[in-house]
């Protein structure tokens, strides 16, 4: 790699590393001959959905840019050092990096070069040359552009395993106040012409085993949290409504990282991690255990506990609930016990058919029973006592067990001296 590649890849992998939405779970593009393969593969130095740790190359084309967004770092107004890569070295650069096994796949955005379209048509190009001139059968995830035509997001489909656009921000008063130039209608536009693609290939696909693939891995978008002061309720009800009419595969929530300065900005030191990690714990809950939003917020609780996760936040305010027998109560409410998980849910159904589940059972299929046992109500149990106590003195005793559980593992200093005898 020459100097000049060399320092283009420091700037433009530097400026990718604020984009979240790079989890690559769900593509099915296998190897015919070419070179790599997207099954089982994954994300850039991250884990996807299901725990696995995998390597991307993630980089964005350019950070040059013509909008002015006041949270990004590649804003045009912003003195950094910019920098482009042709198509010909994003091309070279995952060929040689995929041999060298230092990457499983691509993730490429960019900043906005002269508009729209002309960014999309490089970024079409790069994986339209990694799959028909390299056979590249390893994992693609492209930005598509807002305000692109919508037959370059539709080509991009075709080369790529998944597609993101990104939200940017919550809600559009908070976008028209920090990024005036963009709008809605162009972020929902690209995004309904890939769900109605996706939908037509998946039916020609049905007719014909050789229809070709189109975005398998499905799309995506990323929501900055903490710029703006929308509440959880609102972010919450603004990813469930993109799963259900846009059918996203996922949200992300990307913590507002304070690297300028600007007025129209709140003042933090630090990215809101608790609160991101806040919304990813709901955003499971929404997508895998069958909650509604209102149920982990609602008006007068709008914004998800710190103290406690989302589902131990519902299991105390609805504790009129709890309770709940082990042995009677249908899956819909096992799957809202603190501490018990799809998978324990699935057992303890199982275990039913051949008699009653006790505590020492439960103990056996590793559910988290320190959380667990105030909820749920079995033969053997000794602590379902909940109606004995208040909210609040429910939550010291979790919480003060999950302390002292972590404090007895924590690891010894070193450079102590020694106890004295």
């Amino acid at each position: 790699m020459n100097e000049g590649t060399q320092e283009k890849l420091k700037i433009l992998a530097d400026a990718a590393k604020y984009d979240v939405s790079c989890a690559s779970s769900g593509s099915k593009r296998k190897n015919k001959g070419g070179l790599g393969n997207s099954d089982g593969m994954g994300i850039c130095h991250s884990y996807t959905e299901d725990g696995r740790c995998v390597s991307l190359l993630k980089i964005l084309l350019t950070n040059h840019c013509i909008f002015d967004c006041a949270y990004c770092v590649s804003r045009k107004s912003n003195d950094i050092k910019r920098a482009a890569f042709t198509v010909k070295e994003v091309v070279d650069l995952t060929i040689n990096f995929y041999r060298r096994n230092y990457i499983e796949g691509l993730f490429l955005s960019s900043g906005i070069f002269k508009n729209a379209d002309y960014t999309m048509e490089r970024l079409v190009r790069i994986a339209k040359e990694l799959r028909t001139i390299h056979k590249f059968n390893g994992y693609i995830h492209l930005k598509a552009i807002p305000g692109a035509s919508d037959e370059l997001i539709r080509e991009a489909g075709m080369y790529a395993d998944r597609l993101s656009v990104n939200m940017e921000l919550p809600s559009e008063p908070s976008l028209k106040k920090l990024a005036p130039e963009k709008n809605y209608q162009e972020i929902y536009k690209p995004m309904s012409s890939l769900r109605h693609a996706i939908i037509e290939h998946k039916e020609e696909k049905k007719k014909s085993r050789k229809a070709p693939l189109f975005a398998p891995a499905g799309q995506s978008t990323q929501m900055i949290i903490g710029a703006t002061p929308e509440h959880d309720l609102h972010i919450l009800s603004l990813a469930d409504s993109l799963y259900k009419q846009q059918q996203l595969r996922r949200v992300y929530y990307s913590g507002y990282v304070p690297v300028l300065s600007d007025s129209r900005l709140p003042s933090i030191s630090h990215p809101p991690l608790l609160r991101e990690n806040r919304l990813y714990q709901a955003d499971w809950l929404l997508r895998f255990y069958g909650f509604t939003v209102n149920e982990l917020v609602d008006e007068a609780n709008p914004d998800l506990p710190f103290d406690v996760d989302p589902k131990l936040g519902y299991a105390l305010r609805y504790r009129h609930l709890f309770p709940v027998d082990i042995n009677r109560a249908e899956k819909e409410m096992l799957l809202r016990i603190p501490g018990v998980g799809v998978k324990s849910v699935r057992l303890i159904l199982q275990s039913r058919r051949f008699g009653k589940v006790t505590y020492d059972h439960l103990r056996k299929m590793g559910l988290a029973l320190n959380r667990a046992k105030y909820f749920i109500s079995c033969p053997g149990n000794p602590f379902s006592v909940m109606g004995e106590h208040t909210e609040n003195r429910l939550k010291r005793m979790i919480l003060s067990d999950t302390t002292s559980r972590l404090h007895k593992s924590s690891q010894l200093n070193l450079f102590a001296s020694p106890a004295l005898t």
